[in-house]
């Protein structure tokens, strides 16, 4: 064989393999079910609708589709690919509840795995079911109210920790505080400490910068453009080799997370084996250190549970997923409240009145619970502002889904079902249902905690797992640390809202949502300038 035939057989395999992949699509577009259903026409030839998707702020665009088009519909992905969308709880339940069948895409999955390696927030099926068991073992789960209850004085004391530095920062900076870069470092401290019984130092008065959370602030930072490059290594795998601008950042913080993990595990294991010997055999119920992992870790070496261990390379899949999923959301579904309460400071003052009724301040979990009007705001950011906006699945294989609301197609059939082919892209939108005018009402995209003293009948029928929301989805994919996550926003709320008044620093049709796994702020006159929410703060004088 010629020096140039072996040059062109990879070229000539590849333009065949190119061919192949290019005649599936269009056949699976040609025959794709969903070419009948309503929907906005594409505007470009290569992203569909993507381009509008991104340009506009987070779901409005979907919100608009739903009014224009009905509440079943499809739009433009990659080269002309249906993607389907619906707001029929009946449908999103049916997606919610058959996990096996709707799945993260391949594509998903890679990029997620490169920030949370094969944890449980990336792997499927019955890979899932062993991870995500130790979380949800009955006799003592790793996010059960009990366990929670013992972590709340972690989040109280980091909380005061960022209240007396807020209160050094707002004399030195005349009352501004950037606090989306202050909560990240905060909740990095507290998932450090209530996961792995570890101190990432992320929260100091000196400003000295933490490698781990700038790494973080650089993978989530969520701009104005559309990346193409990471998009394109998750759909085309011979294309991974391509280099993306956070690769470093996203390195740094893989390698950061091995390390600790790695050193994590070692020291949950020595004190698990340590107490074995002592007792005899290591209980589900015996552990003495609170933290997360040495639960998960006692849960998967227990002598007295069904053979459904993990290995320890599973277990380690752990730490990121603890890390990113504890830390990134909470810091910024807390954010968008602090935001909230400075366009309604009657709700503010409302709030603030509430708080002072606790005599002190290092309540408990049980103290925090009690107050009525803590849980209706963080109720209505969490369904105003989600975290994460929307997720997507894909159909492992064909499926039939059933529709609540019936819907008519281009040809004029009433459809009470739709068929999905296996590879077709589906959309579980959280923010466009927390949002619904036909379940909330005309004020529904109002900041109104007021109205959780009577949640209307038809919230009833949403399918999350947590407070008539989508916020923390549903079925057998659901958050498993929503309530983590909750008791820890409402540790922040009320420590941050008994010190300061909150107003914000730039006019409010400055504040725009952006979205790179989790939802952001930025300020449409500097998108370069990073994700910030700038406030300002005043102390609140109770006399």
């Amino acid at each position: 064989m010629s020096y140039q035939q072996i040059l062109l057989s990879p070229l000539v395999a590849l333009g065949l393999y190119v061919l192949y992949k290019g005649a599936k699509l269009l056949y699976f577009q040609w025959t794709s079910p969903l070419n009948d259903l309503p929907g906005p026409p594409s505007t470009h030839w290569f992203f569909g609708n993507l381009k509008d998707i991104w340009k506009a702020d987070n779901s409005v665009l979907h919100e608009k589709w739903v009014e224009e088009y009905g509440p079943t519909l499809k739009y433009k992905g990659f080269l002309q690919t249906s993607r389907f969308y619906t707001v029929d709880l009946k449908a999103i339940n049916h997606i919610l509840m058959n996990s096996y069948i709707y799945q993260k895409s391949e594509a998903g999955r890679y990029n997620l795995s490169r920030i949370l390696g094969n944890g449980v927030l990336v792997v499927e099926e019955d890979k899932h079911k062993q991870q995500i068991w130790p979380y949800k073992n009955p006799q003592n789960p790793a996010f059960g109210v009990a366990q929670i209850r013992e972590l709340t004085e972690i989040f109280v004391e980091k909380s005061i920790q960022l209240r007396d530095i807020w209160a050094d920062e707002i004399i030195k900076a005349n009352g501004q505080v950037e606090v989306l870069s202050w909560l990240s470092k905060m909740t990095l401290d507290v998932i450090g400490l209530a996961g792995f019984n570890y101190n990432f130092n992320a929260l100091t008065r000196d400003g000295e910068k933490n490698e781990l959370n700038q790494a973080f602030s650089t993978i989530f930072r969520s701009g104005t453009r559309m990346s193409l490059i990471p998009m394109l290594r998750g759909m085309v795998p011979f294309l991974r080799f391509l280099p993306a601008e956070r690769d470093a950042e996203t390195k740094i913080a893989r390698e950061k997370m091995a390390r600790i993990g790695d050193q994590l595990l070692r020291e949950s294991k020595a004190a698990i084996l340590a107490d074995e010997k002592e007792n005899g055999k290591v209980e589900k119920t015996a552990f003495k250190r609170r933290d997360l992992l040495s639960l998960l870790l006692r849960a998967n070496m227990s002598t007295d549970v069904p053979p459904n261990h993990m290995t320890d390379e599973d277990v380690l899949a752990q730490v990121p997923t603890f890390i990113v999923a504890g830390h990134e959301t909470t810091s910024t579904a807390t954010t968008w409240a602090l935001y909230a309460l400075t366009q309604q400071p009657d709700v503010q003052t409302k709030l603030r009145e509430e708080l002072f009724t606790i005599g002190t301040d290092n309540p408990t979990m049980d103290e925090l619970n009690s107050l009525p009007y803590l849980d209706a705001v963080v109720r209505e950011t969490l369904r105003i502002h989600a975290p994460v906006p929307m997720t997507m699945r894909e159909a492992v294989r064909d499926d039939i889904i059933p529709l609540g609301q019936p819907v008519r197609d281009l040809k004029g059939n009433l459809l009470d079902s739709i068929r999905i082919k296996k590879g077709q892209t589906v959309i579980v939108p959280i923010t466009t249902i927390n949002r619904s005018k036909a379940i909330w009402g005309e004020d529904a995209k109002e900041f109104k905690p007021e109205r959780w003293q009577n949640v209307p009948e038809a919230a009833g029928a949403i399918p999350g797992v947590w407070g008539n929301l989508m916020t923390f989805l549903g079925g057998p994919r659901a958050c498993i640390g929503y309530r983590f996550s909750l008791v820890e926003t409402k540790a922040l709320l009320f420590t941050l809202v008994r010190a300061f008044e909150f107003e914000l620093a730039v006019p409010a049709d400055e504040i725009i949502k952006k979205t790179t796994i989790v939802q952001r702020p930025i300020i449409k006159s500097d998108p370069e300038g990073g994700n910030r929410m700038p406030l300002i703060l005043k102390p609140v004088n109770r006399a």
